[in-house]
């Protein structure tokens, strides 16, 4: 099969379409996909970088994201056929191939049926971000009705599903953006408030909440943004981040005094540590949003799609940032 190789760890010219062998069924519950699309996240450009979690196996195949059609089976698979249309979050940190390939062998515990109302490329676009902000807002912060939430990167991959989830759990937004497109844009998903990055972003939050801070921060950008934000939470509130905070920046003397929880979110920790249990979780929150997506209470935004020879590319474009949504390899 083609598949996008990263051949080591560097800028994106390490990834290679190369022919590799095809990808075959060893586990009695795996099936084989015939993938449609991957989608693109920034997990991959930090591991592509970086290096992944497992330089032993180098090379890599990178790509958690996928969707595709079921064309075989294992003898004990029990929730698919050949012929279903699926999506899913697995693999693609480097311990097994990832999904910037035709082909790909997933057990079934670890997938969903894809929504009937979403394309390939859009289902592909969903798995990571869906269940990572699903988990910090619902999981982590404990959002409820009625609470008032800060969702930094509105118009993001991860924001802009944090908004939607957090607006169906009838809770008020607000959400940092960088321009009057994505301004309007956010104000689209339900965001009551849209503050731009460069003003003062706790004092719009303290005006809006009557001086009180938000219920619930949920930092998708980390570094400096982590720190800054804690002012604009109130007293006993949640801060929620996808990033590790570094002490470089600040620290964590206001969030003491202000007394709030701190969670920290990372949807790859089921995959990374093994915990099958944990990883069948985040699928029930994929089955649970096909309902959502199907009933048009749900949406993805896709800003562009790249042809899988073209990874080099989508990974610049992600790099260069100030996208809208998501981006998606087609297959």
């Amino acid at each position: 099969m083609k598949a996008i190789v990263m051949t080591s760890a560097g800028a994106p010219e390490v990834l290679q379409v190369q022919q590799v062998p095809d990808p075959v069924i060893e586990n009695d519950r795996e099936i084989l996909v015939r993938l449609k699309a991957a989608g693109v996240n920034p997990i991959d450009t930090k591991l592509r970088t970086r290096g992944t979690f497992y330089p032993e196996k180098m090379p890599a195949i990178l790509g958690c994201d996928g969707a595709g059609i079921v064309e075989a089976v294992g003898k004990n698979v029990e929730n698919f056929q050949v012929g279903d249309e699926v999506y899913f979050c697995n693999s693609g940190i480097g311990a097994t191939p990832g999904n910037y390939a035709e082909l790909a062998v997933v057990d079934e515990r670890f997938v969903a049926n894809k929504p009937t109302s979403l394309s390939f490329v859009e289902a592909a676009a969903v798995p990571l971000v869906l269940i990572t902000a699903w988990e910090s807002l619902y999981e982590r912060g404990k959002l409820q009705t009625g609470r008032k939430v800060l969702i930094h990167a509105g118009a993001g991959g991860v924001g802009h599903i944090a908004i939607q989830l957090a607006k169906l759990q009838g809770a008020e937004v607000a959400t940092t953006i960088s321009s009057e497109e994505k301004a309007n844009f956010v104000k689209s998903l339900g965001a009551n408030l849209a503050i731009f990055k460069n003003t003062d972003i706790v004092q719009a939050v303290l005006n809006w909440t009557n001086g009180e801070g938000v219920d619930l921060a949920f930092d998708t950008i980390g570094g400096k943004v982590f720190y800054d934000t804690i002012p604009a939470v109130k007293v006993y509130g949640d801060i929620v981040t996808i990033l590790e905070p570094d002490t470089t920046f600040g620290n964590l003397k206001v969030a003491r005094q202000r007394n709030l929880r701190i969670g920290l979110e990372l949807m790859l920790t089921p995959m990374m540590r093994g915990l099958k249990e944990a990883q069948e979780d985040q699928v029930k929150i994929l089955q649970q949003s096909r309902r959502l997506f199907d009933e048009g209470k749900l949406k993805i935004h896709v800003d562009q799609t790249f042809a899988l020879d073209d990874a080099m590319e989508a990974h610049r474009m992600l790099e260069a940032g100030s996208m809208v949504g998501k981006i998606v390899l087609t297959i």
